[in-house]
């Protein structure tokens, strides 16, 4: 049984009912938030109290939309009448339901982590928002992950504001569908990076950072770090690096975060594929020689990461340069000609 609050939550409980009740298509007027304040808080008030407490929330800095209606009162003056009130929220459900989507279709977060961020994302709705998203399927609960990721971003985001060097383990995934530590000799062997950026691609997590013994870049998945931990020596000066960092160039140049360096890359696509190319590679592409069936492409990007593109869309793209990647690509036909001409 429900006993009742005292008068001075009912500010409080009305913010609470505009957050679960309102919204533009859903508007309520003075003797509905009463109703709900009786129903749900056992609360008894009148217009002028929940008027006066609306009126405080906007002194407050809540934004409230609401319908003003001047009219006569008995003595015959105007008076202001409010109605039709909601609480204009920080996100549309639109936005809501794109970062649930971004959640569902993300491979790094664990099922149970999921699962708890949206139903967060869920109340910063109201109760007509939950009713939308019932038909949205989980994740499978059985996917393999590590369950420390976000101790990790939160780790890693501070060693990179410090400007701090990072030991950690690496691990794979084995047989046995569980994270193992990378090992040197039968002992674990322990990572020693500069972290400068995280970014996330492809639904996953990726530190870039510089392995501490070389001077190039190279790129960790988050969810396969262990036992990190934030060390007192600096980074080292990115100038110091074999190449440079600009996250946007780099992100276009390594679209499956293979490490490694770029080259000027020059294929025939179908005209078909054109879309495509520009969702792998972005924008920073040139395309010329344009048929009514194909077009020639130059974009800059990581050798190893082109070779594996370019198999996907083997019958669709055609590399020319450079030599050495072509003739990869065709020694990786062949291979798999071989298995599957048997």
């Amino acid at each position: 049984m429900y006993t009742a609050q005292p008068k001075n939550m009912l500010v409080m409980n009305i913010l609470e009912i505009l957050k679960k009740h309102s919204d533009e298509n859903h508007r309520l007027n003075q003797k509905e938030i009463i109703d709900l304040l009786e129903s749900e808080c056992q609360m008894t008030v009148d217009r002028k109290a929940v008027k006066r407490n609306l009126l405080n929330l906007i002194d407050s800095g809540y934004e409230l939309e609401y319908k003003e209606t001047i009219r006569k009162n008995k003595k015959g003056e105007p008076e202001a009448l409010y109605s039709d009130w909601y609480l204009v929220r920080d996100f549309t459900d639109a936005e809501l339901r794109l970062l649930i989507d971004s959640l569902l279709f993300s491979k790094h977060i664990p099922y149970s982590q999921c699962k708890e961020l949206i139903e967060k994302l869920k109340k910063l709705s109201n109760k007509y928002f939950k009713a939308k998203v019932k038909h949205i399927r989980n994740l499978p609960e059985k996917m393999p992950n590590n369950k420390q990721i976000f101790y990790n971003i939160e780790i890693l985001d501070e060693a990179i504001s410090k400007g701090r060097k990072v030991e950690f383990q690496y691990n794979d995934f084995g047989t046995d569908k569980k994270l193992h530590p990378r090992k040197s000799e039968d002992e674990v062997r322990k990572y020693i990076v500069n972290p400068y950026q995280m970014a996330a691609t492809n639904g996953r997590y990726y530190l870039i950072a510089n392995y501490d013994k070389y001077s190039n870049i190279s790129h960790y998945r988050v969810d396969r770090i262990s036992e990190i931990k934030i060390l007192d020596e600096p980074v080292k000066k990115q100038r110091d690096l074999s190449e440079s960092i600009n996250l946007p160039k780099h992100m276009a140049e390594h679209i499956y975060m293979f490490s490694g360096e770029s080259e000027r890359v020059t294929m025939r696509i179908d005209k078909h594929l054109v879309a495509d190319v520009i969702d792998w590679f972005g924008k920073d592409i040139m395309f010329y020689e344009e048929t009514e069936d194909s077009v020639m492409v130059s974009v800059m990007v990581n050798l190893r990461a082109m070779r594996y593109w370019a198999m996907q869309y083997i019958n669709h793209v055609e590399v020319l340069k450079p030599a050495k990647l072509r003739e990869q690509i065709k020694n990786d036909l062949l291979a798999a000609v071989g298995k599957y001409g048997k």
